[in-house]
């Protein structure tokens, strides 16, 4: 099994909540770092404030990496017990095309519509949240700041219907095979099914993104290694997966990037000397 390391999931939000006995904890994470819930306190801080601050934000973030660390184990265990079989993309494409085993698709619709497995069922553990508050326009705004403007990450909650969702659609005696883009979130829901009674459980290892163009019969606009990507970094073609396509497609791949960078620059330079012309042209208003 692949080291799932400590880096979570990007911006997911888990609630708490009791399933068979197992905490899932509260994931407000961007590549790993926490988004600190901290305590509402008058603008004029005193010095034992900030300090409060600081280490009522320490704590959070610590029992964050602590909950984190839990879930993996967890995982490990469900794996290295075989409650949960392990498949390569190649043998879960080996499953669905030959034993017509159902592959349920668990990610995010900002992935799914990209790119996804030909007869696959989409039940996502996590989709975009899209509801417009002040405590989600907060969440969107921290985690564009840590880097959703350059990987395209965007903001997901935990759907409560997920289980129920899956339960209407398969029974539980049913061979099941869970994946997602990169591995984790099936995971995680695998081990919501095991708790609610799903015995033939296959996790495909390293995602969909780990398949091979001839691994899967895939449907979509885009090759569905590009599925989790986004942002600025798509746009310049900067992503380990462009890179590879670049290694294997040669210059003429590359050279659509290299324009694209190169607009860029010359769009940056055209705003930098049209504000340095409105800043004279104001200037110029002010002394006469």
């Amino acid at each position: 099994m692949q080291a799932l390391g400590l880096l979570l999931i990007n911006s997911l939000n888990f609630p708490q909540k009791r399933n068979a006995g197992k905490v899932f904890p509260n994931y407000a994470l961007q590549r790993g770092l926490s988004s600190l819930k901290l305590k509402p306190y008058p603008t004029t801080h005193r010095s034992k404030n900030v300090i409060r601050v600081q280490a009522d934000g320490e704590d959070y973030e610590l029992k964050q990496m602590r909950d984190m660390a839990a879930a993996k184990k967890r995982w490990e265990a469900l794996v290295r017990e075989e409650k949960v079989k392990v498949l390569t993309p190649r043998e879960a494409g080996y499953a669905v095309q030959l034993s017509s085993k159902p592959l349920l698709d668990v990610r995010p619709s900002s992935e799914r519509k990209k790119a996804w497995v030909k007869g696959s069922d989409w039940i996502p553990i996590f989709d975009v949240d899209d509801k417009l508050n002040v405590g989600n326009l907060t969440r969107k705004i921290t985690n564009f700041a840590m880097g959703g403007w350059w990987s395209g990450t965007q903001t997901l909650s935990y759907d409560s219907q997920f289980l129920s969702k899956v339960e209407e659609k398969f029974p539980k005696d049913t061979d099941l095979i869970v994946a997602c883009q990169k591995g984790l979130r099936s995971l995680a829901a695998c081990e919501l099914l095991y708790n609610a009674g799903y015995r033939n459980l296959f996790w495909v290892q390293g995602g969909l993104e780990a398949a091979e163009e001839e691994d899967l019969v895939v449907e979509g606009p885009v090759p569905l290694k590009f599925a989790g990507i986004g942002g600025v970094s798509e746009f310049l073609g900067w992503t380990d997966q462009q890179r590879d396509a670049a290694a294997k497609e040669g210059w003429g791949y590359r050279l659509v990037f290299s324009a694209r960078l190169v607009g860029v620059f010359l769009v940056a330079d055209a705003l930098f000397l049209g504000a340095q012309q409105v800043g004279r042209y104001l200037q110029d208003i002010r002394t006469h």
